[in-house]
């Protein structure tokens, strides 16, 4: 099991949804203890399931490129660049290869990373790197706009959706927004996929052993319409929230 035992929030604080706040001083991505677990988790999953992690609709390639220069450029403490190549916190030497940006970021960070591209009136996955997707399939969701990729959470009603595209619309280059959630599972694996027709039961909060939350992050590209969505995870045993629970 991959496992945190400490979160950078209180997940039990109340929240209405979306629930996005401005980022202000605090890193983009995150480095904490399950790094190692989560990388080596990474790397199985783009050796042995690429076609299912890593997924594309056509993506901009300037928006590709303007990605990659970010989010580069954001990478937090621990991280040594060099030329084409980044070490990484764990030891690792990672080759940046502009044709594979995808796959090259899914090697370097924790962080899930989903290019969301405005076409028409809405945002529209056009490329991402999702190796630890919380019951839903890349395949399904890849080159659809924001409404469809909520399909079928009970919860994204037509007003959430919405007040979700504006936070798109109107999220500012340098100005990231962020918010989290909390999800209750029965198991801990950090790949679990499900299809829209076999969502994932419902469970009662406290329930069942494990805590998954993501810390989600919103920002702009510059000069661009362009949305990167990034996605950190974390798998608590519920003995571990109870103990956080106290110092909160």
């Amino acid at each position: 099991m991959i496992l945190q035992t400490t979160l950078p929030y209180n997940v039990l604080k109340p929240r209405s949804l979306p629930g996005g706040a401005p980022l202000g001083e605090e890193p983009w991505f995150l480095v904490d203890e399950a790094y190692s677990g989560q990388m080596a988790e990474r790397a199985r999953l783009l050796s042995e399931r690429r076609d299912e992690v890593i997924a594309t609709d056509q993506p901009d390639p300037d928006s590709l490129r303007k990605m990659m220069d970010e989010v580069l450029a954001h990478l937090p403490q621990g991280f040594v660049r060099a030329a084409d190549q980044i070490t990484c916190p764990d030891g690792r030497v990672v080759q940046i290869d502009r044709s594979d940006p995808f796959g090259t970021l899914g090697h370097i960070l924790q962080d899930d990373i989903c290019l969301m591209e405005k076409r028409g009136d809405e945002h529209v996955l056009t490329g991402a790197v999702l190796c630890f997707p919380a019951s839903w399939r890349l395949r399904e969701k890849i080159g659809h706009p924001l409404t469809h990729i909520h399909m079928p959470v009970t919860s994204y009603t037509d007003d959430i959706a919405r007040r979700v595209q504006r936070l798109f619309d109107g999220v500012r280059p340098g100005r990231p927004i962020w918010r989290f959630n909390a999800l209750w599972y029965e198991e801990p694996h950090l790949y679990q996929p499900r299809t829209e027709t076999e969502p994932r039961p419902l469970t009662e909060a406290g329930k069942t052993p494990y805590l998954r939350t993501e810390r989600q992050v919103v920002w702009r590209l510059s000069e661009s319409d362009s949305v990167l969505f990034t996605i950190h995870t974390f798998i608590l045993m519920r003995e571990s929230l109870d103990l956080l629970a106290t110092q909160w």
